[in-house]
């Protein structure tokens, strides 16, 4: 296999990225404050006490009063945390901006202790879905082509598979819908600028759009997706990927047709013969 095989392709623009979080504003990044209270509701639903937490995250503020004693670590390529450190792993909210989103599971997994937890939350398909169907729409109608304008974000049933690719047990990948309304599209895209979630596509055009396409967008969003109070909903989709670091101690499933019962039987109903 050559190096060039092994090395994933450049969909981001990491610079662009770490622009793009440099001039973010601390009042909108409230998706970033929903994951911290996500994570605290989760970790507190585990018959365990964690006492080595890491964080990864472009954003230390939000999650420095929740986790006082936690590692935190930024969102780079190369995650600085040493192995079979943690006891529990926090990915926050920057998955969805890895060029190699497998490749940052091994660095955590790696950090894990055996049997440690792994807590992933980032941004899912549907995010914004309106906002990529109203600007392809614009955009075809005045160029007759389209441009990468929103980031490509992974399907849940994908998602979760990476947990395995990775090497970590007992996968479990879940969603939590989010919805928020704004005034106009203008309004929606500062309130993206000011959380850090712009256009950082390695592909992107380098030069700004024309504002028609922008006012046409906005015509297109109102006519197909406002409520009926005039407002923009915007959706934001919230993976959560769970997984643990391999260890003898966890349950492992049993082997098909090793069940001692029927489940017929169990459910106190006729067992029924699927048709060939």
């Amino acid at each position: 296999m050559t190096q060039a095989s092994q090395t994933p392709p450049t969909l981001f623009d990491r610079q662009a990225l770490r622009f793009h979080r440099d001039r973010h504003k601390r009042a909108a990044l409230f998706l970033h404050e929903m994951a911290r209270d996500e994570v605290e509701d989760r970790l507190s639903m585990v018959n365990r006490t964690f006492t080595d937490p890491a964080i990864v995250t472009p954003f230390a503020e939000i999650w420095q009063n929740s986790f006082p004693n936690a590692k935190i670590v930024a969102d780079e390529d190369l995650i600085t945390l040493q192995p079979d450190t943690h006891d529990v792993v926090v990915h926050a909210m920057c998955l969805h901006w890895a060029n190699d989103p497998v490749g940052q599971l091994i660095q955590c997994r790696r950090a894990l202790k055996e049997d440690g937890l792994l807590l992933v939350l980032m941004l899912g398909g549907q995010t914004l879905h309106q906002l990529r169907s109203v600007l392809a729409e614009a955009e075809t109608t005045i160029t007759g082509g389209l441009s990468p304008r929103v980031a490509p974000m992974g399907e849940i049933r994908d998602l979760g598979a990476l947990l395995q690719r990775a090497g970590l047990n007992l996968p479990v990948a879940d969603l939590i819908p989010l919805t928020a309304e704004y005034r106009d599209l203008f309004h929606l895209m500062h309130d993206l600028r000011d959380m850090a979630e712009t256009n950082a596509l390695a592909h992107r055009q380098k030069h700004p759009s024309s504002r028609l396409l922008f006012d046409m967008a906005d015509h297109l969003y109102r006519q197909h997706f406002a409520n009926d109070q005039g407002r923009l909903p915007a959706t934001f989709e919230m993976v959560c990927l769970t997984g643990w670091s391999p260890s003898e101690t966890q349950q492992k499933p049993l082997r098909p047709g090793s069940a001692r019962s029927r489940l017929a039987d169990a459910l106190k109903v006729p067992e029924t013969r699927l048709p060939e």
